[in-house]
């Protein structure tokens, strides 16, 4: 069962969903003194943009690959098992179990699908845990970079057995530690102006930012990032192989990379008829 493809349309809906994320992150980066820097400015509108934008990137996908109702239905169903999952750890000392789940899944549906999944899953998950704030939209965006990402590993038709739980897991923790990363650019200049070593400084040359950024980034994230990181590697090594099969085996059931054939009628259905019971006929349990 290969992932679904990767089609023109889709390409470029994700293309475009992705530069809007990475402008949105960035900006405060480039900008002066005078910059209002708070993203609860900024995160209405990127929320507004990102709704429809999701909204392209799944059309796309239908579009490019023929999907149906099925494949929109497996997509809820993974995506309310995602928010399910992010209660259980409610990101305490980092330890998310959903991000697994997302990763698997990813790696079955493909990165289009991976992509919604990934947000969706984030946000109906903040709405289970109260988690609603301008930081919603950047966790939208950086979830569906996670599971979009995993769609894009090589050997979708060839890497199975422990070799890909193996290339997934060391995806699944690089990809726990780089969420927590981008996610820190999202809240980093909230402390501008304490003036602090690693207090972020409007209108600063970028890479000395940058430099006082990653000073941010060790002294308060690690702690949080690598519990995380280890929690998706044990996960998928334990119960990865299981949850791949059931997807597969889900995806493969609904048929999303055939296409309908139908047989030509045979010789009583062109006539309309039915074959009647009668000895001449019968079957030999009926005899």
């Amino acid at each position: 069962m290969r992932a679904v493809r990767l089609g023109p349309r889709s390409l470029v809906a994700l293309v475009l969903t992705s530069l809007s994320g990475i402008a949105a992150f960035g900006w405060p980066l480039l900008a002066d003194e005078a910059s209002g820097l708070a993203h609860s400015q900024d995160a209405p509108w990127l929320f507004a943009a990102l709704l429809p934008l999701l909204l392209a990137v799944a059309v796309a996908t239908v579009a490019d690959t023929g999907l149906d109702a099925k494949a929109v239905a497996m997509l809820g169903v993974l995506a309310a098992a995602g928010a399910a999952l992010r209660p259980l750890g409610a990101g305490t000392a980092g330890l998310e179990p959903m991000f697994f789940l997302m990763v698997l899944s990813g790696r079955v549906l493909g990165p289009g699908f991976g992509f919604v999944l990934g947000a969706v899953s984030m946000f109906a998950g903040a709405l289970l845990t109260g988690g609603v704030g301008p930081w919603l939209p950047f966790q939208m965006l950086t979830m569906g970079w996670v599971s979009m990402g995993a769609g894009l590993l090589p050997g979708q038709a060839t890497l199975r057995g422990r070799r890909e739980l193996f290339l997934l897991a060391v995806y699944g923790a690089v990809s726990a530690l780089l969420y927590g990363l981008v996610m820190n650019l999202q809240g980093w200049p909230y402390i501008a102006g304490l003036g602090s070593g690693i207090s972020f400084v409007p209108g600063d040359p970028v890479g000395e930012n940058l430099s006082r950024f990653l000073a941010y980034v060790l002294a308060t994230s690690l702690g949080w990032d690598v519990p995380r990181a280890l929690l998706t590697v044990v996960l998928t090594l334990t119960l990865g192989g299981v949850v791949l099969r059931a997807l597969r085996r889900a995806t493969r059931r609904a048929a999303f990379d055939s296409s309908p054939a139908f047989a030509a009628p045979g010789p009583v259905e062109r006539l309309g008829g039915t074959r009647s019971a009668s000895p001449g006929n019968s079957t030999p349990r009926e005899r």
